[in-house]
């Protein structure tokens, strides 16, 4: 159940660090600062519930890998499901 919570974690923190960004083609606009701030925070609880869940080495490797797959994955899911007029706009 604790890496449920962490993969959970580690997911928002991602999608809140890719909602913050410039490039990001979910919304029109980013989101303000204040959510990498809250990205942050998130990334915290994450590698603190890895390491519980799975020890020190174990759980950074883990909160590490979740999250770059996280990062990954962001963009094509934005190009996939992304809002409709955006994908007519574009050529």
């Amino acid at each position: 159940m604790t890496a449920l919570l962490a993969l959970a974690a580690n997911a928002g923190c991602a999608l809140l660090l890719y909602l913050a960004s410039p490039q990001q083609r979910l919304r029109a606009m980013p989101l303000p600062a204040s959510a990498r701030l809250s990205a942050t925070v998130l990334g915290a609880v994450s590698l603190a519930l890895w390491i519980t869940a799975a020890g020190i080495g174990a759980g950074i490797a883990a909160a590490l890998i979740t999250f770059m797959l996280s990062c990954v994955s962001l963009p094509y899911l934005a190009w996939r499901f992304g809002p409709a007029v955006a994908k007519e706009g574009r050529r």
